[in-house]
């Protein structure tokens, strides 16, 4: 009997280990997230997950019209992607909101950005997968004020600066990878598959670096 459990021990240590789980990245964020504007399976966390490979499991948990802000009229943290983004306990989440935010409706509330975008990276870190977060800075909107608005947007994006630097996270510039190419963008807000595809070279990029 003995003989026979050393043998099975022996051959044990020659079996092939499991192929080791995927790193997994949560894309939260709003339409742009979502794919609105790119052609169907060409979102940015679909290209993303296309340059991640194998290795990786790349989930959108993008929902159209979404907010930041928690008083906006369709905040993000309400919805049933933002619990699953959570559920899946990712090692990695990217967080691209605020460009909703800057519509008038929204924008109103702007003093509670900082807090309420603090309280969105906090109940990620709480997670037990501890993942890296990354927050975006969106790219540029409409010029002339009206729904959504670059003179919000630049604002935004300064914020956003400044919080990642508080709280400890790295950022994704998706306004330097698509916010100066027009062709890169379906309508004035949205992102083509191109422009998507220069998204997640920029995200991969990040995720990549040392």
């Amino acid at each position: 009997m003995r003989s026979l459990l050393m043998l099975l021990a022996s051959l044990a240590t020659l079996l092939p280990l499991g192929a080791a789980e995927p790193i997994k990245v949560a894309c939260v964020g709003d339409s742009i997230t979502q794919g609105v504007g790119a052609a169907p399976g060409k979102s940015y966390p679909s290209q993303l997950q296309e340059l991640l490979g194998d290795g990786y499991k790349v989930g959108n948990f993008g929902v159209s019209g979404r907010t930041l802000l928690s008083k906006g009229d369709k905040p993000y943290v309400k919805e049933k992607a933002y619990q699953a983004a959570l559920e899946m306990k990712p090692d990695i989440v990217i967080i691209l909101l605020g460009t909703n935010d800057t519509k008038p409706q929204n924008w109103k509330f702007e003093k509670d950005f900082e807090a309420d975008y603090k309280a969105l990276v906090e109940s990620f870190k709480r997670l037990d997968s501890k993942p890296r977060i990354f927050l975006c800075l969106p790219s540029r909107g409409p010029e002339k004020p009206g729904n959504i608005f670059e003179g919000d947007l630049r604002k935004v994006r300064t914020r956003v600066q400044k919080l990642a630097s508080t709280l400890g996270c790295k950022v994704i510039d998706m306004n330097a990878a698509i916010g100066k190419k027009p062709e890169m963008l379906a309508d004035a807000v949205h992102p083509s598959a191109l422009g998507a595809g220069e998204m997640a070279k920029a995200a991969a990029k990040a995720i990549q670096a040392k």
